[in-house]
């Protein structure tokens, strides 16, 4: 099943999509795409639901409705940094031997064409295409990776955008480069885990200004996405609706020769193999 949320920022109806251009609105059966109801969801309702109103015709075309994030605010966005072996060469940092953990703020998250704001005082905006694991079900001390299956509500197409200055040159955490307000992307669908044959072995791909710059696949990945689950959960509580950013692939602006970043009226375009794409515009902050 393919989730979206419909409509103008703070007024999203929930959604499920019957086509690459057509959804049935599901506000009869939850008043949102969010933590409560991936906690409480019950997929068979849900899916008759839908095939219901399908037949009775009422599908919804999509048209040029704006696509808000897939999940409402979740309670905590959690990263994974350098988590691609060749991504962690080019920005010239050893393979991590245990994932590299850090946080942006939740108000990061945003529709996926929705314009992306450059900071005040920024230089070295940057791009980074990710693999975005939606949690299902509250996860505490998971016994072993073989348990994180059941608390996967599904997966997301994320743009984990980055200030480099902030993150790198700044001092302390690496959160001051990555909760910029717009610096989340998320969506266009949270595309249930069902929906997906083999989440290892996704093909990912970003564009700026229509060149290719990224290029990869979810099987390079040093942590998989079991792994990244379980271990997360001995350090915190992961509560329904949370999102999981696992890592970007390499080519992100940081590791060209010379490095090169993003600029206002700049236009990133990005997708992974079964969960979408998205296009957003680089604009000034007022």
């Amino acid at each position: 099943m393919r989730f979206a949320r419909v409509g103008q920022p703070g007024r999203e109806i929930p959604a499920v999509m019957v086509s690459a251009d057509a959804y049935v609105d599901i506000t009869e059966t939850t008043s949102d795409i969010d933590g409560d109801f991936l906690a409480r969801i019950d997929f068979g309702q849900v899916s008759a639901f839908v095939a219901e109103q399908v037949a009775a015709g009422r599908a919804v075309p999509m048209g040029d409705q704006r696509i808000g994030s897939p999940i409402a605010r979740p309670q905590q966005v959690v990263c994974i940094g350098l988590n691609y072996a060749d991504h962690a060469a080019e920005s010239g940092m050893p393979i991590p031997e245990e994932p590299i953990v850090f946080t942006k703020a939740p108000n990061t998250v945003i529709g996926p064409n929705d314009d992306v704001i450059i900071p005040r005082a920024s230089s070295k905006t940057d791009w980074e295409i990710e693999l975005g694991i939606v949690i299902g079900a509250r996860a505490r001390y998971l016994a072993s990776p073989e348990d994180a299956g059941a608390h996967i509500a599904g997966f997301t197409l994320v743009n984990d955008v980055s200030e480099r200055e902030f993150q790198l040159e700044r001092g302390g955490q690496w959160s001051k480069g990555k909760s910029c307000e717009t610096f989340n992307p998320c969506g266009p669908w949270l595309v249930t885990s069902d929906e997906i044959a083999d989440v290892h072995d996704l093909g990912m791909w970003l564009d700026v200004n229509g060149h290719r710059r990224q290029t990869g696949s979810t099987k390079t990945m040093v942590f998989n996405v079991p792994y990244l689950v379980w271990y997360l959960s001995q350090f915190m509580v992961l509560e329904p609706g949370d999102l999981i950013n696992t890592g970007t692939p390499p080519g992100v602006g940081l590791g060209m020769k010379p490095p090169t970043y993003l600029s206002v009226g700049d236009v990133m375009e990005l997708g992974i193999d079964g969960l979408g794409a998205q296009r957003q515009r680089l604009i000034a902050c007022d």
